[in-house]
């Protein structure tokens, strides 16, 4: 690891108050616990928008129910550069997912004022509204609505008799309003985020430019077999779904770790897993799973879909079972960081003497749908043990003061990287 700059430009004491001040709004059963549209949700809401007045900021709650922190640029109408996070939380979720990149983002803006720096572009501190899935089953709702793709079906959503509508009018936002407040402005996205993996601390490397938000594609398969009495049914005469799944689940591990061997980022689970009857003394007659797979890169995962298939029907053959073709649930695609912001993020880094790496993140982020209407990537931050969404959840200040550090630096170079012809920022 190389030296770090100590004479950083951001406060650590300021970070944490605004990380430890959240912590202590969660369920006191369940730490660290404080999901969207739930009253602790609305506290904690509350406590952040007394710090972006604090720090100078003008404040609003958007249509779809972001909280949002405003310094005005000194050029009206240059557009926006946005900064941010989340701050709800999965439950029994941790202090930092989420949290360092609002209360970095609002150190941001908080060293500029300091500094009597007031940037070109207008300066936006965002807490998005549901980044983790909600009360309603539904993830990154803020800045979906803020990028005017949150699905018209998603408002008739309901929970306890309330519909996700009425919810964001309670938080203070306005889904009436959302195809008109669709966000053109905004030049540049930037978000600040633990890492939720090994790799950062392992490799003792401080901060992670993330070159892409992997993909995320879940495939069902469903397999269906014959019932028939466990005790009497020779072990050649069975058409037993369970074994067919089972080695199923073996071929698709073993296909992941041949394609996370190759070039990007890959992933593959089969977190969903379930069989009938389900009775100690019946041969199961039919199995269901769901596969997680993620993707850095686009081919990967086409690669994988058709694999799939392929050793669906090898199974089939081979076990006398029935196996439908694999049902793609959901397809998204990755989502690559802007090659002019990674370009700067790497910059910052040298010139905070932090060191770096290129990297993709496996989880989802606000910073996906972000990447729709802006410029934008995101930085990682070491967690111990790169355990995430547990009470565990921790980072370490420092990690995260240099992290902002590289934030501030990096946003003083977009305000006049933005500003050139677009053949030069390329």
């Amino acid at each position: 690891m190389r030296m770090r700059d100590t004479n950083l430009p951001v406060d650590s004491k300021r970070i944490s108050e605004t990380i430890k001040g959240l912590a202590r709004i969660t369920e006191p059963d369940r730490p660290y616990t404080r999901r969207a549209f739930t009253p602790l949700f609305l506290e904690g809401r509350a406590f952040l928008e007394r710090q972006f007045k604090a720090a100078g900021l003008e404040t609003r709650i958007d249509a779809a129910g972001n909280l949002i922190g405003r310094r005005k640029g000194r050029r009206s109408g240059l557009g926006t550069i946005m900064l941010g996070s989340h701050s709800d939380t999965v439950p029994e979720g941790g202090r930092f997912d989420g949290i360092v990149g609002v209360a970095c983002a609002l150190e941001v803006a908080q060293a500029l004022a300091d500094a009597d720096i007031r940037l070109d572009h207008d300066l936006e501190v965002v807490d998005f509204l549901a980044e983790e899935v909600s009360l309603f089953g539904v993830s990154c709702i803020g800045s979906r609505g803020m990028a005017g793709l949150l699905p018209d079906g998603w408002l008739s959503r309901t929970h306890d008799d309330v519909t996700l509508r009425q919810a964001i009018v309670e938080v203070g936002g306005d889904p009436s309003r959302l195809a008109s407040q669709k966000r053109s402005d905004i030049k540049a996205f930037l978000e600040l985020h633990i890492e939720q993996g090994p790799v950062l601390e392992t490799e003792t490397c401080d901060i992670g430019v993330v070159t892409a938000i992997a993909g995320i594609t879940r495939i069902e398969i469903v397999i269906d077999g014959q019932a028939d009495h466990a005790g009497t049914t020779p072990m050649g005469c069975r058409r037993d779904a369970l074994v067919a799944a089972a080695r199923l689940v073996v071929a698709i591990e073993k296909l992941a770790i041949e394609l996370a061997k190759g070039e990007g980022h890959f992933t593959a689970t089969v977190g969903e897993f379930s069989i009938e009857p389900n009775a100690a003394n019946v041969v199961p007659s039919r199995a269901r799973l769901l596969i997680d797979a993620r993707a850095e890169l686009r081919p990967a995962m086409e690669r994988f879909l058709r694999e799939v298939t392929d050793l669906a029907d090898w199974m089939a053959q081979a076990t006398g079972v029935g196996i439908a073709t694999p049902k793609i649930v959901s397809d998204n695609h990755p989502t690559p960081g802007d090659p002019l912001v990674l370009r700067l993020l790497d910059k910052a880094c040298d010139a905070r003497g932090a060191s770096h790496r290129r990297m993709a993140s496996g989880a989802g982020h606000d910073t996906a749908w972000m990447a729709r209407i802006s410029r934008a990537a995101m930085i990682f931050v070491a967690c111990r043990d790169g355990r995430s969404h547990t009470p565990d959840e921790w980072a370490e200040t420092d990690d995260i003061t240099l992290g902002a550090a590289v934030l501030l630096h990096a946003v003083m170079d977009l305000d006049g990287e933005l500003q050139k012809p677009i053949q030069e920022t390329v």
